[in-house]
This record gives structure tokens, sequence and C-alpha cells, in this order.
């Protein structure tokens, strides 16, 4: 009973000791969206489009060096497609907010008194707010001119869906002040083309580069 109760008075230590570590950050920057499995037609002309990203966390140390950082954030996504060529000159770029909760397991690797290399991934869900897709240039039905409209994310005709899940990895250092520099890839797994045919399926793919502070 007695080692018992020592191994248990041993871990709430241990545990309080963790507790009293959680700290609390934020980071921003700027993201770089595509899809994947765009048609082959349309392939060659898909750019990275830049957007920003700005997100909020909880670092909850579990074991030395070791950490889970559940959040949120908002995440800017999309795609752009530029043309130069077959009677087409333009761009056409679909931008979309959506509201993410990750949650990333992140292991710290100390470099001395400067701060810590750290490593993470983990799962995210996500959920499209607000969308837009503009059109410039001689491109569809579009001649020497701009047109935009709203994206509908609900009901048998929204252009895409509004749900969205996949992986974050990341990667970036810590200076021992709490100011850190970040790197991070966001690959989307969910479906998000309306259309029940295999053929038009496409995700998210983010890749991101920040600076934020840790307390």
């Amino acid at each position: 009973m007695k080692k018992l109760l020592s191994v248990l008075l041993g871990l709430g230590i241990s545990i309080g000791a963790f507790a009293q570590e959680t700290s609390f950050g934020v980071k921003a920057g700027v993201n770089l969206g595509k899809y994947s499995n765009v048609p082959d037609d349309v392939k060659d002309y898909q750019k990275m489009n830049p957007s920003f990203y700005l997100t909020g966390y909880a670092d909850l140390p579990v074991a030395p060096q070791f950490s889970i950082q559940p959040g949120i954030s908002l995440q800017g996504k999309g795609a752009k497609y530029s043309y130069d060529g077959n009677d087409m000159d333009g761009s056409i770029t679909t931008n979309v907010m959506a509201l993410e909760i990750p949650v990333n397991a992140v292991y710290y690797i100390p470099t001395g008194g400067a701060g810590s290399v750290f490593l993470g991934a983990g799962p995210y869900a996500a959920y499209s707010l607000s969308g837009k897709v503009k059109a410039k240039g001689n491109v569809g039905d579009i001649v020497g001119g701009e047109n935009e409209y709203d994206m509908d994310f609900g009901g048998d005709d929204r252009d895409q869906n509004a749900f969205d899940f996949g992986l974050n990895f990341m990667a970036g250092y810590r200076l021992a002040g709490g100011f850190t520099i970040n790197a991070g890839y966001g690959l989307g797994l969910a479906n998000l083309s309306p259309s029940d045919n295999s053929d038009n399926k496409f995700s998210n793919r983010v890749l991101s580069f920040g600076v934020g502070f840790q307390l």
C-alpha cells in the first residue's frame, strides 16, 4: 500500500510539474495553397496561391521535451491558375478562408541556451467560412475583363464542400525568449469536390512559413 501511495504521489507531482509548464503561443505567416488531383488540361497552369494564417495554441507538456499542442486557426487556402496560350491569357484565383482546429504532437530538441529545434505532426479538422473566385483577362467566358463571385459551400449547387480534414507537419526553431520561426505543410485528405464523380476529386495542399511567440 505504501508503495502504491508513493507511486501515485510521484505521478501526481510529475503531472503537476508538467502542468505548471503549460504555455500559450500565437503564430502567423504566409500560406501557399494549391489543390491536388486537378485535371490534366489545367495541371500545368496551376500556381501556388498566396494567403495568410493566424493561429493560437496551447503547449501542454506530457513528457520531457514532448508536448501536445491543440489550437485554433484561421487558414487561407485555395489555388491559382495562370494561363498564357491556347487562346487564353489571364488567371483564375480561388481564395477560401477556413476555421481550423489542429492537434499536433511536438518534440523539442534543445540546442543549448539559445533555444530548441521542434518537429511536430498531427491531425486537423476545418470548416470553410467564406470563399471567392476571381477571373481576369481572356479566360473561359471572360474576354478582356474581370469577374468574381462568392463561393457557395452548402446545398446541391455548392462550389466546394465546406468540411476539410487532414494532417499537419511542422518544424521550426524556438529561441530561449519565446520567439519562434515556423514552417509547415498541410496535407488535406478530404474530397472537396461537390460531385460524386471520382475523376473530380481534389484536396487541399498548403505550404506555410511564419513567425510567432510562445509565452
